[in-house]
């Protein structure tokens, strides 16, 4: 369970991350940081990219390495496709969200929002202003990072956005949870905004496996 929900707290910054450098907002004026955020979040429509994934301890120490590929569209619609160290797919269509373990032959099933509650995360997905109150927003050279204000509970204490100098956006993402474990995301291939069809966000239990159902009651 702790692998999925540490899953979950990754994939669910991408389901509506900003991907669009600095000079996409040339000539505007903001008086915060959290208003910059907040204005490069509206021009994501689609994403598609490769990854590398490294994950460090609390001492900086290599634990594990992995690599994919995602997919995502507006509204909160993403496929996450772990070809290693695990062969894992994780899919959401807005409503619910599923994770295929193909070794353990079981399928999890969640709610799509009940991945982001407690984390910075939300912030990708929200305009309440009382959201972005929670957190503290600081400008860095080449993006963002989000850390939770004092007395704020999250999962996450630390979401980093790295930008590239390109119309792909996002470089690489770092994600530091409450332990001080840490996961860097580094991108390639990007595509941003073009036609998905819906079908890559659903998914179809195969016969035989174990279903897990958590989305009842969330």
């Amino acid at each position: 369970m702790k692998k999925i929900k540490s899953l979950a707290l990754a994939v669910s910054c991408f389901l509506s991350a900003p991907f669009f450098t600095a000079q996409s907002l040339a000539g505007e004026t903001f008086t915060s940081d959290s208003q910059a955020l907040q204005a490069k979040l509206a021009g994501l429509k689609s994403f598609q990219a490769q990854f590398i994934q490294q994950v460090n301890d609390a001492q900086g120490e290599s634990i594990m390495q992995g690599k994919g590929n995602i997919a995502l569209q507006q509204p909160m619609m993403i496929r996450w496709q772990q070809a290693s160290p695990d062969d894992t797919l994780f899919v959401s269509n807005g409503d619910k969200t599923y994770y295929f373990d193909s070794f353990a032959e079981q399928v999890t099933i969640m709610k799509t929002h009940s991945l982001i509650d407690s984390t910075p995360f939300v912030l990708l997905t929200s305009k309440d202003p009382a959201q972005w109150q929670k957190y503290h927003v600081a400008s860095t050279d080449k993006g963002f990072s989000v850390t939770p204000n004092k007395g704020v509970e999250s999962q996450v204490e630390q979401l980093d956005i790295v930008f590239s100098g390109n119309e792909s956006g996002l470089a690489s993402l770092l994600v530091k949870d409450s332990s001080g474990q840490s996961s860097t995301f580094t991108f390639s291939d990007a595509k941003v905004n073009e036609s998905l069809t819906t079908s890559l966000f659903e998914f179809t239990i195969p016969d035989g496996v174990e279903i897990d159902d958590q989305s009842q009651g969330e």
